[in-house]
């Protein structure tokens, strides 16, 4: 069996976004401009990216018999993020978002609704493949088929990284059996109400994770590696849209992590990422490309260079 660089499981949604000047107040109407439909999920998002830098990619995550499934696995084949562990199920719905953009004030509002059909369960997640992949990577949107698979990673030294966006049932199960535990302030805020991010490392790294981050949107993010607290504010640029910015900080993440780079670099290509993202509308169509990931590498050397 081929190796595969990173296997995922999690969420695939067909997005809907529109850019609004100002969030509308009750029993109003709302205009809305830049009408685009594209693929999303944080683990899909992932995927496609670390496919486009050249990594071989695998995706297990639920579509009902739906048109919405149709084009969200039309978008990750497209993408060559293989798809033959997607399971669909009959007479169901997929996952789908409707998000609106505030440009000028990095805010977004998103609707949305989860795939109608039963949870992926433990026996539908492909077992060789955890056991022979380089990285296995969950959002725990599916919570028993994540944590079996999280389980089946580490009894074979395969390393887990955590998409930790929001606080989900058996999350903090799962947390035992990461290697890299990256949450959202959202996913913080829920974990530890009131602390500040350093503190919220610390007691997620009681969880056992050897390394765990908090991202905090246009503010950067706090990690702690090796006891180390690790901080950078985020790349300014002039943002359109957060859709998918934690998904490229995830994807740029990882992609750190196959290339053998220290545990900083691996955190500041991943900020860099989610700030190019954020320039476009929708969480795909600002990936960077992998000539700009090599000239931001070449840019940066090994070494971290403040982000100011």
């Amino acid at each position: 069996m081929p190796r595969t660089d990173v296997y995922g499981l999690g969420q695939c949604a067909l997005d809907f976004l529109g850019i609004i000047h100002n969030y509308p107040s009750p029993d109003s109407k709302c205009e809305f401009t830049n009408l685009v439909v594209q693929g999303g999920g944080p683990i899909a998002t992932a995927l496609v990216a670390l496919t486009r830098w050249g990594l071989s990619c695998a995706f297990s995550g639920l579509l009902g018999d739906d048109e919405y499934g149709r084009k969200i696995l039309k978008s990750l084949q497209a993408e060559n993020v293989d798809t033959s562990r997607v399971i669909i199920r009959e007479e169901c719905d997929s996952q789908v978002a409707f998000a609106m953009a505030e440009p000028g004030t990095g805010q977004r509002t998103i609707f949305w609704r989860r795939p109608t059909g039963m949870d992926l369960a433990p026996e539908e997640i492909d077992r060789d493949l955890i056991q022979t992949t380089g990285i296995f990577h969950t959002d725990g949107i599916f919570p028993e088929a994540s944590l079996a698979a999280c389980q089946i990673a580490k009894a074979n030294a395969v390393p887990v990284s955590v998409d930790a966006g929001s606080m989900r049932p058996g999350m903090l199960e799962i947390a035992r059996h990461a290697d890299y535990f990256l949450a959202s302030e959202t996913f913080a805020r829920d974990f530890a109400p009131g602390a500040d991010p350093e503190d919220v490392c610390h007691r997620l790294a009681g969880f056992g994770p050897g390394v765990v981050c908090v991202t905090q949107g246009d503010q950067g993010y706090v990690a702690l590696y090796q006891n180390k607290i690790i901080k950078n504010p985020a790349y300014p640029v002039k943002t359109v849209d957060t859709t998918g910015c934690g998904d490229l900080f995830h994807a740029g993440f990882i992609y750190g992590i196959t290339q053998k780079w220290d545990i900083e670099m691996c955190f500041d290509f991943g900020a860099w990422a989610a700030a190019m993202v954020s320039r476009y509308l929708g969480g795909r169509k600002g990936i960077p490309t992998i000539k700009e990931c090599q000239e931001f590498k070449k840019a940066r050397g090994n070494s971290i260079i403040s982000n100011e």
